[in-house]
């Protein structure tokens, strides 16, 4: 696995696509670091914490590594599959930091992403 500190997490991040839901959130999807990833975001936090990536508004997340087709992390209300990489690890980071900041617009000039 690659040292963290040798790792540019998010030097190349791009949304592709975003698709709101009626019943809430925004469908993203992405790529970042020879990844792609798929992100439920919301505006507010989820009624039960136990459903949300910490405190990120992000119900689900799915990054997959493009180059194999691997899956390299997946959490649905709830952690499906751990983080298979130091760069996985990175990533989820990165996107758990910053990604409904970037999408809502929530924390101003300090946004992460």
């Amino acid at each position: 696995m690659t040292d963290k500190t040798e790792f540019d997490v998010g030097h190349d991040f791009m949304i592709t696509k975003r698709e709101p839901r009626d019943i809430g959130g925004i469908w993203i999807s992405g790529r970042l670091n020879g990844r792609r990833f798929q992100a439920l975001v919301f505006q507010g936090h989820a009624d039960n914490a136990e459903w949300e990536l910490g405190e990120s508004r992000i119900s689900k997340l799915w990054v997959q590594r493009l180059a194999d087709k691997r899956e390299v992390y997946n959490w649905d209300r709830g952690l499906d599959v751990a983080p298979q990489t130091d760069e996985a690890q990175a990533i989820v980071g990165f996107l758990e930091c910053g990604l409904a900041d970037h999408i809502f617009g929530a924390c101003g000039d300090d946004g992460v992403l």
